[in-house]
């Protein structure tokens, strides 16, 4: 596995636009000094104006390449923006005193933007570019420090940013600190303490937002009916100006009003998602990357056959998992998206409900991501249980459990597991009050999570915080389609909250011995049990979620080579199987494998539960213990958890 680039060193720091399809040496280094031009000349707006086209021609064209090679990627939230940060950049050449120059972005998703200045810098060649998202390319979907040459932040997750560069103009009271915002980000509570702090403390801090109405499920002019960024920011003392963002008419009087002033000061900037680009302009399917045919008409608009050919062609030749279709114990088995499956199970029990009992005993609430986390499905079948709500997962989780107080209901909620860390507050707080939440966090470890670093959903035992008298939480991850089905069936009603976690990739059924699906025809998955995948008498692997499958093609093939080793899986995972317990604690050794952190996940307590139990077997433990390798399967690979690795691992411990 290539080494993770630590510096610029990987290139050389010269322009190199070579290799790729749009002609970047057309990029003009325009200086605008914003403190003594009041109005841009000519010569200035042709300038800028090319600029304009050269980055959003250079946009499409990359990130469609992600689309193109199946590793994704978001194209809207870049191209969008494009106009204010070519005036930015201007801003910067011209006055290098006053700026702190660096393009601080609380949108991670925008991180073509931040990858196309590192080229256009000369920080890396441009033929880099077409390899975005691909795995161990350093081109991951947020922007990582270290990561990239030329990328001088990690955004983190989204609305996370802001709160940040306060610190930074803190840290540098003489210079302008800029960082770019979106009405999706400023959903987001720490948005609002920043404001706070940044009016407070008068900090020369710059907030430049795209309000484009568009975030993953939605138009927060629909779902979030009130919301106005520009008048929560003005309610806080935040001066701002709003303006209309695809004329420098407009945009380049805003923007200069807003560094001359002395304070903070916030440029609310108006478009709609995708200007121009047909067929994607004002939808939300913008957010993402766009689809290979409508790039190719946007491209072939402009003239750009070249990078029409390259979309059609090469960019298709995707990276595969050199083990796909050859992981014993699962081979020819079906494939199923648990984190779809969550919301399809929700749907058979209310639809078994009539309509007025379920309205008042159930309560399902999305924070943007009713797509990803299966409850597109609820909206879809059960609305009138169904809150869209927004980009605020601490609030909505605790509504959820506010509505879950009363005995007999449920808060149902969902979102990605990364952000289980910013509910875990809020989860004790729900815990102290004896709620009935039914928790779904998707994206669960860190399988094809080509959002990288600040995506892994590595530390979900803290949600299992509280004391031992306290209302259960309970942590249930399942290991295929058939047991997600039963556990959500069996635990819907539960008291207490329970946490299900599913994977962003599709997992296979797990096969008994003889073939058949292990967890299917009249297997009854049980709360507190473990599962014995195959029974041996030399020792045991323990594991879950992607990792169990993984582990199974390990031991099959280790069963192969006459090393007579067992495999469990632990679906229930905060609590112990006594039976189990003693199966793995009289065998020679006991190895944990998972796609959660290696710091705070099941490893760190299964071998304390084994010696509580006078068990002392030689043990050991595998999981995530890097920051990632970008792509999608490759993080399994690349944090050590694949097939080879575990066998390698279990014969040590033979």
């Amino acid at each position: 596995i290539p080494p993770r680039a630590r510096s610029s060193s990987r290139f050389a720091e010269m322009a190199n636009f070579s290799g790729f399809e749009i002609d970047l040496s057309k990029y003009q280094k325009v200086a605008i000094n914003p403190f003594t031009t009041e109005a841009l000349s000519p010569e200035q707006v042709a300038a800028v104006k090319n600029n304009i086209e050269v980055c959003r021609d250079a946009i499409v064209f990359f990130t469609a390449c992600g689309s193109a090679s199946g590793y994704g990627g978001h194209t809207g939230g870049a191209y969008d923006t494009v106009p204010e940060v070519v005036l930015l950049d201007a801003f910067f050449r011209a006055c290098p005193d006053k700026f702190v120059p660096i393009l601080f972005d609380e949108a991670g998703h925008r991180v073509a933007t931040q990858y196309l200045f590192a080229v256009l810098d000369g920080k890396m060649p441009a033929s880099e570019l077409k390899r975005y998202r691909v795995g161990h390319a350093n081109l991951p979907g947020h922007p990582e420090l270290h990561c990239t040459p030329g990328v001088k932040f990690s955004s983190g997750r989204l609305g996370h940013m802001w709160p940040f560069v306060n610190g930074v103009a803190m840290a540098n009271p003489s210079k302008i600190s800029v960082c770019l915002g979106s009405d999706g980000s400023q959903q987001e509570g720490d948005d609002y303490e920043a404001t706070i702090l940044a009016v407070a403390q008068d900090l020369p801090v710059k907030v430049i937002i795209d309000d484009n109405d568009v975030t993953i499920a939605g138009h927060p002019s629909q779902y979030l009916k009130g919301y106005d960024v520009a008048k929560k920011l003005e309610g806080q003392g935040m001066k701002v100006s709003v303006v209309a963002g695809e004329g420098l008419d407009l945009l380049y009087p805003a923007m200069r009003n807003c560094m001359v002033h002395s304070g903070p000061y916030a440029v609310v900037i108006r478009r709609k998602m995708c200007p121009g680009i047909e067929g994607v302009e004002g939808q939300c399917g913008g957010h993402d990357a766009i689809a290979v045919a409508k790039a190719v008409t946007y491209l072939t608009q402009k003239g750009h056959t070249a990078a029409v050919q390259w979309l059609e062609g090469d960019a298709k030749k995707a990276e595969k998992d050199p083990q796909a279709g050859d992981y014993l114990g699962t081979k020819g088995s079906k494939i199923g998206a648990n984190r779809a499956l969550f919301g399809e199970c929700v749907v058979k029990i209310l639809e078994g409900m009539s309509k007025e009992e379920r309205k008042s005993k159930v309560m399902v609430i999305d924070s943007d991501l009713e797509g990803s986390t299966g409850l597109k499905s609820i909206h879809q079948k059960c609305p009138d249980v169904f809150v869209q709500s927004g980009i605020m997962e601490r609030g909505n989780f605790s509504a959820a459990a506010g509505f879950g107080m009363e005995k007999g209901k449920v808060g149902v909620f969902s979102t990605f597991a990364a952000f289980l860390e910013m509910c875990v507050s809020e989860i004790t707080m729900a815990r102290l009050n004896y709620s009935n939440v039914l928790c779904h966090f998707s994206h669960s470890g860190v399988d094809d999570m080509a959002d990288n670093t600040c995506h892994f959903g590595i530390n979900n035992f803290f949600a299992d915080n509280g004391l031992d008298e306290h209302h259960p939480s309970q942590l249930y991850y399942p290991a295929d389609f058939h047991q997600l089905e039963q556990c959500v069936n069996t635990i819907f009603w539960d008291e207490g909250i329970r946490f299900v976690f599913t994977t962003r990739s599709k997992l296979p059924a797990i096969q008994a011995e003889d073939g058949s699906e292990l967890f299917g025809g009249g297997y009854k998955w049980t709360k507190g049990k473990d599962d014995v995948v195959r029974k041996g008498t030399k020792g045991y692997v323990v594991s879950f979620g992607d990792a169990l499958y993984r582990a199974l093609d390990a031991v099959e093939r280790l069963r192969a080579e006459g090393n007579d080793v067992g495999l469990i899986n632990k679906s229930h995972l905060n609590c112990v199987d006594e039976e189990a317990m003693s199966l793995i604690g009289g065998s020679s050794f006991c190895l944990v494998v998972e796609s959660l952190g290696r710091k705070t996940g099941l490893g760190i307590r299964f071998g304390t539960w084994l010696l509580e139990r006078g068990f002392s077997p030689k043990y050991g433990y595998i999981g995530v213990t890097k920051e990632g390798s970008g792509g999608l399967f490759e993080h399994a690979y690349h944090q050590g958890y694949d097939s080879k690795s575990i066998q390698a691992k279990v014969k040590a411990m033979l």
